[in-house]
This record gives C-alpha cells, sequence and structure tokens, in this order.
C-alpha cells in the first residue's frame, strides 16, 4: 500500500480527530439559540451533510449553510450573525474537548520517522485551524500539527471544495509531487470522490457518521480500515 509513496494526505474531520459528534452538539446548540427549536442530532448531520454537498462550490460554504438554517428555521437573525454565534460556540470545542481518533497521533509520528510527507486537505475552516494549533492541548500534545504536517490546506486557501479535487491537486503542485506518489486518507464519501476526482489512490478510514455511505465508500476506496491501529499495523508490517 505504501510502496513507492511519498506524500500521505489526511483529511481532518472525521478522519484525524474525533469531531463529527461534535458539529451535531454545535449545530444542535446554535439552532436552539437561533429559533428555540431542539433538533435530533441525526437529522442535523443529515440536513448538514446534504447542505455542503450542496453548497460545494460557494464561495463561502459555511456562510451559507448558516443562511440555509436562518431560512429553515425562519430565524431573525442574519447569516452572518448566526456565523458568529456558530463561532463562539465552537471555540470550546474546539480548544478543550476535539481530540486525536485512537492512535491517529501514532500514525503521525510512524509515518514521519519513515519519511513521508504529510499534509491536510479540509472542507474546515482556517479558524478552527488555528484552535487546534495554538490552544487545543490534546492536539498539541500527542502530535503538533505544525511540527507534522508539511502543508495545510483549509476552506480557505482553495475556491472549490470536495468532491471537486482542487485541494489535491494543489497540494500536489505545492510540494511537487506526482499522483502516483501519493495516498489520500478519508472518511466520508465526499472525501473519497475528491481523491478519486484527483486520480489518487484513497484509504478509507471508518467513522460512523459515514455509515449511510458505506457500501460506495467501499466500493470506491483501494483500501479500508476499521480504526487507525490496524493502519499502524499495517505501516509497521511493510
Amino acid at each position: 500500500m505504501f510502496k513507492n509513496k511519498k506524500l500521505i494526505i489526511f483529511d481532518m474531520d472525521g478522519t484525524l480527530i474525533d469531531s463529527m459528534e461534535i458539529w451535531n452538539k454545535v449545530d444542535k446548540e446554535l439552532i436552539k439559540k437561533i429559533c428555540n427549536q431542539d433538533i435530533n442530532e441525526n437529522e442535523i448531520l443529515i440536513q448538514r451533510d446534504n447542505e455542503l454537498k450542496r453548497l460545494s462550490n460557494s464561495c463561502n460554504m459555511y456562510l451559507e449553510y448558516c443562511n440555509y438554517l436562518k431560512e429553515k428555521y425562519n430565524s431573525s437573525y442574519s447569516k452572518e450573525e448566526i456565523m458568529q454565534m456558530r463561532y463562539e460556540i465552537s471555540d470550546e470545542y474546539l480548544k478543550n474537548v476535539i481530540d486525536y481518533k485512537p492512535n491517529a497521533e501514532k500514525v503521525l509520528h510512524k509515518l514521519k520517522e519513515k519519511g513521508f510527507k504529510l499534509a491536510i486537505a479540509t472542507t474546515g475552516r482556517e479558524h478552527a485551524m488555528e484552535q487546534y494549533k495554538k490552544y487545543n492541548k490534546n492536539i498539541i500534545k500527542k502530535a503538533n500539527i505544525e511540527e507534522m504536517f508539511d502543508i495545510i490546506h483549509t476552506q480557505d486557501t482553495v475556491k472549490n471544495m470536495k468532491p471537486n479535487p482542487e485541494v489535491h491537486l494543489r497540494i500536489l503542485e505545492d510540494l511537487k509531487m506526482k499522483r502516483e506518489e501519493c495516498l489520500v486518507v478519508e472518511d466520508s464519501l465526499v472525501g473519497v470522490e475528491a481523491a478519486i476526482n484527483a486520480n489518487i489512490e484513497v484509504v478509507a478510514i471508518y467513522d460512523k457518521s459515514a455509515d449511510k455511505d458505506r457500501e460506495e465508500i467501499n466500493r470506491l476506496s483501494k483500501y479500508q480500515f476499521k480504526d487507525f491501529n490496524e493502519m499502524l499495523e499495517c505501516i509497521e508490517k511493510q
């Protein structure tokens, strides 16, 4: 799997970090604040995934997602105000709660030890990445992002979101790497599709939030792991 590979590109949310349920809690609290409705977290996950996929070509898809919430829940707040509330609610989670998935940091250290270049390709905002870099003690202690990764691209550094392949192609261009020298690690269907659209081999790491797309994820990805411990064993064998 790693033969002739030089670069490993990781998605962030749901892949390296256990964050999808956190974002459900953030949006649950946000919706309660803007319209005083108590929404089921599974419903929140489905509607957020659907909307972000629909808005993937927007210049600011999270702002437009907040506009979607405004209209859906008939809120008197502007989309900009809702966006600001989302930042404020999420900051506590980003700084103090979110953590690497079990053994993810061991995989990063092992790959670095073996000489691989590492990159992050995330649809998350630069704001979230800064919280992880500067304040999140879980992440800083286990595998400091600024020390681990050669390059990071967020939603703020590309024009088109996944499943568009731009983010992966930008990383290849910036690091002067060939497609065949690269491996992408993703958890979601939209992320797997982005890698496939860039013509790069994909490793699918399990995240329960993507169960609804499991069959298609497994069909499209070349390799599948149930967790990072299984991936670590594979790296050590090779």
